[in-house]
């Protein structure tokens, strides 16, 4: 992924931030056919090197389990925050009118060998986990046990499961970095006119991020 050193975000706890809130990923793999793209949730868990494991599972009737080339690495994609950013919102419109549209957005890319699993402990135990982290905001969660036995043991046998140990990673914030601090309070103050969950969104990421009193100020992201 193409990352200017001030759009690079190094720091794991906020990579496994955004993996952790948006948990939906795109797993690509090269394959027999070329490029080839999955679109399912994955967790992230350490205990397996440096950058820790994605696991997650996929249909038994997915081709890219069977046809992917284990030789190249995979790719697993985590999308965050992002939004159109209007130039009206830069201050610099009125006085000479030398700006442009752009998007801002945060995101992950990461990669490493694809493992396919196909254990039925391991895929229930993948379930659980899966369920646990998705249902612990519910005031009556749902559990495993609350369905038929026989219904989830036909279900496994419909799934394999896939894990990735990630052995690089990269995170690009693109919140304006290279603008004046003015501008990126004009923006944010756009952001918030807005009013939209998306937009309130990335108002709050840009506030934590990339204003004085945000972590770039203490030099976590270059300006």
């Amino acid at each position: 992924m193409y990352i200017p050193k001030h759009n690079e975000e190094t720091r794991p706890e906020k990579l496994r931030e955004l993996m952790a809130a948006h948990p939906l990923a795109t797993l690509v793999t090269m394959g027999a056919s070329g490029l080839f793209a999955t679109h399912l949730p994955l967790v992230w868990e350490a205990g397996e090197g440096e950058h820790g494991v994605l696991r997650g599972h996929i249909a038994r009737t997915n081709v890219q389990w069977r046809e992917f080339d284990p030789k190249v690495e995979a790719l697993a994609i985590f999308s965050g925050p992002d939004h159109y950013i209007k130039p009206g919102w830069y201050p610099e419109k009125e006085e000479d009118g030398r700006v442009v549209p752009t998007w801002n957005y945060a995101v992950v890319h990461a990669y490493g060998a694809l493992r396919i699993v196909e254990d039925g402990e391991w895929l229930m135990g993948l379930l659980q986990r899966l369920t646990a982290v998705h249902e612990a905001g519910s005031a009556a969660p749902w559990t495993m046990g609350d369905a038929p036995e026989e219904y989830i043991g036909g279900l496994l046998k419909r799934i394999v499961g896939v894990e990735i140990p990630i052995t690089r990673i990269e995170g690009k914030w693109k919140l304006d970095q290279k603008e004046s601090v003015r501008s990126r309070e004009g923006v944010v103050a756009g952001l918030e006119r807005l009013g939209s969950p998306e937009s309130l969104k990335m108002k709050e990421l840009m506030e934590e991020t990339v204003l004085p009193d945000g972590p770039a100020a203490r030099g976590a992201i270059t300006s």
